[in-house]
Formats: C-alpha cells, structure tokens, sequence
C-alpha cells in the first residue's frame, strides 16, 4: 500500500496502546486501532473493487475490505459514522481514517460506488451505511413488498357471525388484560401482513391454527391454498407435530380441521430450491400459487431468503410471520424479525383497529401508543405476553425475563437461587468440575435412549435432553465436549465409537440435500434395523414416524451429543445443559443466554463462571442495517 493516500496517511509509530484485532464482535465502540489481517476473502474482494475502480485507494481498499467482514459477521451494510475517524492498521501500516462527510466524498468520487438507485457494485446511502448492491436490493425490495402488504387490508364477515367464530375458537378467560390470541386473529384477518412474536409458551402456534381455521371457515366455498413453512427441518416437524394435536381439539366443524395442511415445508423446498445452485423454482416471475404463507421461527430467516419468499408471494397473497423476537437471529446476514419488529418498540394500534377489536373481540382492548404519525405497519406487529408453559415459581421464565432487559446480576442471582426446581447454576471453576459434571449429566441425560431396543422410541428420549454450547472450539465448545461424552458413553459400554458408524450415535445434518429430503439441522440416530437381521441405519423422526437412510447415503454431518445454541434453534428438551467457555467472548450475548434459557420446557442448568454470564446479559447483538428505518420512518412517536 501506498504511504500516502488521498488523506495523508503516516506510517504508523511505536505504540504502547493495545490494538484491537477485527473479531466477530466486528467494529467496536471503543477508539482503539483496528487491526485489519489480510483474511483471504475480504482481501480478494477488495482487490476486485480496486479492478473496477481503476484506481489505488486506501480509503475504498480498506472500505470494501471491512464492508465484506461485515456480511461474513451478520450485517447487512457496514455503518461508517462507526469507522470514521478511526485508525486502521492495514498491511503494517497505520491510516487514520477522515471524518464521516470526508470519507463519503471520497466513496462517492469512486465509480464503482454509487447512491440508491443506481447500479453500481456498492451502494452508499445518505444515512452512511455502505452496501453490497445486492444486499441494498434485497432490504429496498422487501420493504417495499412489506409496507405494501402492510396497508393492504381485507373485509370482514358480519359481526355477529365472526363473533360467534372468535367466541367459539378463544373461550373467554377473565383478565384484566386484552386477549391477545383473539386480538392477534382479528389482525391476521384484517390485514394481508402480520408479525405474531412471543417466547416459549405463549400459544404461537395456537394461535396459527385458530388463525387458519378463521381463514377456512370464512372460504368454505373456495379453494384456499394454504402453505406452511418453517427455516429448518427440524422446526418443521415439530410444527406439524404441534398442529396435529391441537387441530383436533378446534372448536370448529370437521370439514375446517380436515382442510388445515399437516405438511409443513423447509422454506427452501416451498420455494424449489435449485441443487447445487443460490436459485429458487419460485420468484417474481413463477409465484407461489397459495394464498396465504405463515412462516413458523421467523428470526431465524435471513435477509436474502426473506427477500426471496416475499418476492415469490402473489401480490393478494396473506404472509403470517411466527417468532420470537428476543431469540438469537439468523446465522447468515441480517437479524429481520428484529427490524419488522420495530427493534423491540411497543406495538402501534389505530382507532380503526381498537374500535374492531371492540366490536368483534370484547373485553379490554389493546391501548395504542401515544404517536404523531401511524405508519403502515401500524396494527401488523401482536406480542403474545400471557405465557401457558411456566408457572409463576417458573424460574426459566423469571431469568429469561431478566436477561431480556438486561439485568445480568438478576438472572444470575435467579439461576443461583434454590427456590426454583427448574433452574440450576453449577460453577466451573475449572476442566475437573466440567468433567465432573459432563460425566453426571451425559450418563444421567443419554444413558436412557441407549437402553432400549426401539430407534423410534430411542429417537423420543435423546429428544428430552442436550447440551448446548456457545461456542464451537475448545473444552466448553461442540467439538471438544462431543469427543468428552463418547469417551464417557463408552467408558460405561453405552457405544463402542471405535467404528464412524456405531449403534446410538447422533448426526446433525450440516447442508441440504433435497434429493434425500434432509435438511441442515435434521438429528437422527444410527440404530440396527430389527427387520434386516440388525443392519445399521440412519433413523430420522418423519411424520407420524421416523425413516431410514444407509449411512453411507448421508450428506455431510456431525455428532451431535452436544450442539451450539445457534443449532438448538427450533427445538425444545425436557431438560438441558447451557455451557459457558471460561474466558468471555463476543459471542456471549444477551440473545443467545435467552435462547440457550428457552429451549428447555422442565429445567435448565447453567454451567459457567458468574462474571462470564453477567457480561453476556449485558452485550447485545447490534446487526446493521437499514430494514428497521425504512419499515418504521413513517411512524413517528409523540
């Protein structure tokens, strides 16, 4: 690199100051160097984008560098008020990045940056935020199809009939309170876009039915296509697995409940994901033929597929988007269900809407906040509050609770304490304590499915329990702790992992493979076949079943006696184990404590060290982008 740029840069001079080393916590508040290595694709991306230019420049060099760091660490664009001003240390040397009106000038001057609007290989908006044009296009586009959606509303049947429906479907409960299921079907039947957001226990998926069955009954002469879908397989197996218990007990005629799909899709294979390839069967120009989508653990949709599902949607068509908006966000770029959400804003009601729920719904109705200007997202966003799951003495639901608003010495005092049953702290003052208590908890938690004779039944009971990791390397991560519990297992002669495929080992699926209908994130067992004199098999839960694959037929995969709580996604356990490494990392944060907490229905024990878990309360993830400013800007709190 050239000692000077076209703003000066020095070489740099001793310094006793600590350099800050680009990590997945990425740009940081702090005015500390940042130290930028030569990682093989930003450094390739930024050599292209010199190409283009036709011309040396440290500040785009170092820009695009960064810009592509971004994406790989779950932005969308990269935020260059946070850049500005700051020192990088590139190649050895030390450039002091310009002011924030001096930097954009200087992108703007180069010709292959470029405005909204224009085509051009990154994209600089007037807020600073610096884009892949493709992921400028993926955010525009899909705001656009939501505000759309979002003021699109739909007729109503009579009031007394519809009435009678939301009566039938959402028994009165005295409470003080709106009843925010009924409050949350009448939106979905108002509106053509609604967010449904709530923890574990809510009644999300409640909800969905009541709301299909509305839908059903007031189409009993059409043909309405309904598609269900979910991010992963194993999200959509436990969604179909839910709908055809609950759909039974619908207060609702035969001929609805038989017409409510039980066939939940992956969102790649509703949208006919191409093998070996980034396209879609579906899109702008082949559309989806159903005319309502609801999408089950929406955050954990990243921009692109969200992109690509709302452009594959028929204008008409309902989108019902299910999640929770505390939970962990997509592995890949963006956090989408946060920005629709508004970033955790209170939700926004019109007259319109209050005088609907008073008219159609009774009881208490939802109070608006207090605003200037309603935007078209107004009346779309319901927050289920009410939790069926966990009892008031739930103290899973008391430290899931406390590390939503951040207070990490409440959550730990909560987990510490002995008067709940369902939350256990264990201090991990070191590897024997982590031994220790592994050897305990894996006997303990896997010694159950591996005693009997049956893969289905096997199947049900490695389900009611894991071990979750933050992180992936190391002693407290996956791939350490993995190897640990086989050694354990076998030390007691549970397996005998001398062979790769041994009787009562679990493999997570780590990619798609649509020819075998295996999905990244599927769990399956590897079990003797009864019916073919003991031969091993991969035996996965299907529905109303479990299926087998010939290990060798397998795409790539892991044990799985442990997994992040990224992969946990999805699912839930009777009971589990969240491990915290002993040295603190940017990956501990707020939102993947309140995952880990909330994958577990009966009880959770923590294992880690009290400073670790206090400063993971306290660090939230902060993606960005510039979805929540376009979806919200026209709404403007009083």
């Amino acid at each position: 690199m050239s000692q000077h740029s076209e703003f000066g840069s020095q070489k740099p001079e001793e310094s006793s100051q600590k350099e800050r080393v680009l990590s997945p916590s990425f740009l940081t508040p702090d005015s500390s160097p940042l130290t930028l290595h030569p990682l093989l694709l930003p450094h390739h991306f930024a050599r292209f984008i010199l190409r283009q230019a036709g011309e040396a420049s440290d500040v785009l060099r170092i820009c695009a560098s960064l810009l592509c760091v971004a994406v790989e660490n779950g932005h969308i664009c990269l935020n260059l008020a946070e850049l500005a001003g700051r020192e990088v240390v590139f190649e050895k040397e030390k450039i002091t990045l310009p002011k924030i009106a001096e930097l954009k000038q200087i992108l703007l001057e180069k010709k292959v940056v470029g405005t909204p609007g224009e085509f051009c290989p990154l994209i600089l908006d007037e807020q600073g935020r610096l884009y892949l044009h493709r992921y400028w296009q993926y955010e525009r586009q899909l705001s656009d199809i939501i505000l759309e959606k979002s003021s699109m509303t739909c007729p109503l049947p009579d009031g007394e009939t519809l009435c009678r429906d939301l009566d039938r479907l959402f028994p009165d409960v005295p409470s003080s309170e709106p009843d925010w299921q009924k409050t949350a079907a009448l939106a979905a039947l108002w509106k053509k876009f609604v967010m449904i957001s709530g923890g574990p226990g809510v009644g999300k998926t409640s909800t969905v039915i009541k709301i299909l069955a509305l839908l059903l009954m007031r189409e009993r002469r059409g043909a309405l296509r309904i598609a269900l879908a979910a991010p992963t397989g194993k999200a959509a197996m436990r969604l179909a697995e839910s709908i055809r218990q609950m759909k039974e007990k619908l207060a609702c005629p035969e001929e609805v409940k038989s017409r409510i799909p039980e066939e939940i899709f992956t969102l790649h294979r509703l949208l006919g994901g191409v093998a070996g390839s980034t396209r879609f069967r579906h899109s702008a120009k082949n559309p989806l033929g159903y005319d309502v989508v609801m999408v089950d653990e929406a955050s954990m949709v990243s921009l692109p597929l969200m992109f690509r599902l709302a452009v594959a949607l028929k204008k008409e068509a309902r989108l019902i988007l299910i999640g929770d908006r505390h939970q962990l966000a997509s592995v890949e770029a963006g956090a989408v269900l946060g920005d629709l959400c508004g970033g955790g804003r209170r939700e926004i009601y019109s007259q319109k809407f209050q005088e609907l729920c008073s008219t159609y719904a009774g009881g208490p109705q939802p109070v608006a906040t207090s605003f200037e200007r309603p935007g078209p997202l107004t009346d779309a966003l319901i927050i289920l509050s009410k939790n069926y799951r966990f009892s008031e003495k739930s103290g899973i639901a008391a430290a899931a609770k406390a590390v939503n608003e951040g207070k990490g010495k409440d959550a730990l005092a909560i987990c510490q304490s002995q008067s709940f049953a369902d939350m256990v702290w264990k201090d991990m003052s070191g590897l024997a304590s982590l031994n220790k208590a592994l050897t305990q908890a894996s006997l303990k938690g896997y010694q159950p499915y591996l005693t009997v004779a049956n893969p289905e039944e096997a199947l049900k009971l490695f389900e009611s329990f894991r071990i979750l990791c933050a992180v992936r390397q190391g002693p407290y991560g996956v791939t350490g702790l993995n190897e640990q519990i086989e050694k354990i297992l076998a030390a007691q002669g549970l397996i005998s992992p001398a062979e790769r495929w041994y009787r009562g080992r679990p493999v997570m699926i780590t990619v798609n493979d649509y020819s075998l209908r295996l999905f990244n994130g599927d769990i399956g067992l590897i079990w003797p076949d009864p019916t073919q004199q003991g031969k091993l098999f991969v035996f996965f839960p299907s529905s109303g079943g479990i299926r087998k694959i010939a290990p060798a037929r397998l795409p790539a995969h892991e044990t799985v006696y442990a997994m992040t709580v990224h992969k946990s996604q999805g699912s839930e356990f009777d009971r589990l184990a969240l491990i915290l490494p002993r040295e603190d990392s940017p990956v501990l944060t707020r939102e993947l404590i309140y995952t880990g907490l909330t994958r577990a229905k009966k009880q959770v024990e923590i294992w880690g060290k009290e400073e670790i878990f206090v400063n993971a309360v306290l660090r939230r993830i902060e993606r960005q982008s510039g979805l929540q400013e376009a979806l919200w800007k026209s709404s403007t709190y009083s």
